[in-house]
């Protein structure tokens, strides 16, 4: 009788711990700081299944970091995305067994954007992509808050989203596709940042005034609209040239506790426990059959492509956070209005700086708020010049008006204007990055030789970018570029407002 009572009694401790008393098994998780909503359903799973998980949370970039092969300190990861991750695994030559990894639920990163804004943005494009995003941060009118990409899979995300659409491509980025010039329109837009969705959630709440839009997760932003603390709730944009979609995959770490995992999995993708976080995280489902929440649209658009290099994430990164991008410059343009520049040639100008200026078709190379912009206009002589600061529309069009003259000169004296911007940008490089674009269409026939200018002494860092147009010499103006540190592009082979964008790069 006394071994029947302690086979008994031990079946007993042995249930009791399966449905969750104190002798239930407990594992570590590293997860996504945003996972933290998920309390009342990890509590519900250590009641049905016996199995705690202690959740380590931590933004999921960081996350990703920190999983090195054979080093785990965690028995499961639970990440928004395990992308960097996996990343991270190929570039490091990894060829063990990879751990194991299910998918929970889903939601798309995209924009939430107070609705004038959103009227104005798609009074430009019904579906409104990544590129007229950035285009309406660079030219002032939007200022939105993100995440920091370092950190969070949400403005890494939507990082990958702007210059997959800077690139053009299409495809998955690669190294060659990205260009720090092509960040810094978008980039001047951004005026809030955190370590965390949830984190810029509650910092957008705090600022909503002076903010127009924030990047983040589709669940964030409808928890956000549902919280009562908006003055208005946000229209989300499911840009049209590509959705990052985060799976929140379970990644098994110890193969020791393989069972205790799929316990986990298994009740975690049951219809009715997708349901209720579905319910409480408006996040997606990921088992097929569950019905949609209303607030869910069925489709979210195309797919976009996370790369599948680390070097191009380790470049996107680094360009973003460099301080000397943080740091709006000034460009000071020297522009040959000599007589042969009248009719088409003139014309062609006042395309390519359009374009420059926003109201033609050159997102990510247009002038950027915060940007300072000198312009002058050369013959014979200085004609006129002036200094402008970008801050919105107004001061871009501004910029237009300074071309809209017929005042031309007979004469062209290249090296003598030259001459004067550097002047002027002596002063300038003092206390901000100056760089000089240079366009004539004609050989110097007037002031100062090219071998006087040389010998004149160049402040240090300022760049002349020689933009060669019409019967300009090339040899002149490449042997001054190459002087100063810039580089010449060419307009007599692609087109003028081409060889401006050359000379918006990295500087």
């Amino acid at each position: 009788m006394k071994r029947l009572v302690a086979v008994l009694l031990a079946a007993v401790l042995t249930a009791t711990a399966c449905t969750g008393g104190s002798g239930g098994q407990r594992l570590s998780v590293l997860a996504s700081s945003e996972l933290a909503d998920l309390g009342p359903i990890l509590d519900d799973l250590r009641a049905d299944t016996g199995i705690r998980l202690d959740l380590d949370l931590r933004g999921t970039v960081d996350a990703g970091t920190a999983l090195t092969p054979g080093q785990y300190h965690h028995d499961l990861a639970w990440l928004s995305t395990d992308r960097y991750f996996q990343l991270k695994l190929r570039k490091s030559g990894f060829t063990g067994e990879r751990p194991a990894a299910t998918r929970i639920m889903l939601s798309p990163i995209v924009i939430g954007v107070k609705p004038p804004v959103a009227s104005a943005l798609r009074s430009r494009h019904a579906d409104v992509s990544w590129a007229d995003f950035a285009d309406a941060a660079a030219a002032g009118t939007l200022r939105f808050a993100m995440a920091d990409p370092a950190r969070s899979a949400s403005g890494l995300s939507a990082l990958v989203g702007v210059a997959t659409a800077a690139a053009g491509t299409g495809a998955a980025l690669r190294p060659q596709d990205v260009a720090c010039d092509r960040l810094r329109g978008f980039r001047a837009g951004q005026s809030l940042t955190a370590n965390s969705s949830g984190a810029l959630a509650d910092l957008f709440t705090a600022h909503q005034t002076d903010v127009d839009a924030v990047i983040g997760y589709e669940s964030t932003l409808l928890s956000l609209n549902a919280s009562g603390k908006l003055a208005a709730p946000l229209e989300l944009i499911y840009p049209r040239d590509g959705i990052m979609q985060s799976e929140y995959p379970l990644l098994l770490l110890d193969p020791g506790k393989r069972g205790a995992y799929e316990r986990v999995t298994d009740w975690l993708k049951r219809p009715d426990t997708q349901r209720k976080i579905m319910e409480r995280t408006l996040r997606r489902p990921a088992t097929e059959g569950v019905p949609l929440e209303p607030r869910l649209p069925k489709s979210v658009g195309t797919a976009l492509y996370f790369p599948d290099d680390q070097d191009v994430v380790d470049k996107l990164l680094a360009y973003y956070a460099d301080p000397r991008g943080r740091t709006p410059g000034r460009v000071v343009f020297v522009l040959d209005f000599s007589g042969s520049m009248r009719g088409g040639r003139i014309t062609a100008l006042r395309t390519a700086f359009d374009a420059l200026t926003g109201a033609g078709t050159a997102e990510f190379e247009r002038f950027h708020r915060g940007e300072k912009v000198t312009m002058i206009r050369f013959g014979g002589r200085v004609l006129a010049e002036r200094d402008f600061a970008v801050e919105g529309p107004a001061d871009l069009a501004a910029v237009r008006g300074f071309l809209d003259t017929e005042e031309f000169d007979s004469a062209t004296a290249v090296w003598s204007a030259l001459a004067h911007a550097y002047d002027k940008a002596a002063e300038f490089a003092k206390t901000e990055p100056v760089s000089i674009v240079l366009m004539t269409d004609g050989e110097n026939n007037a002031g100062l030789r090219v071998d006087e200018f040389l010998r004149r002494p160049v402040p240090p860092g300022v760049h002349t970018y020689a933009v060669r147009f019409g019967e300009a010499d090339p040899a002149e103006l490449g042997r001054v570029a190459a002087a100063t540190g810039g580089r010449l592009a060419d307009a007599t082979a692609t087109s003028l407002l081409d060889a401006f964008k050359e000379t918006r790069g990295c500087r």
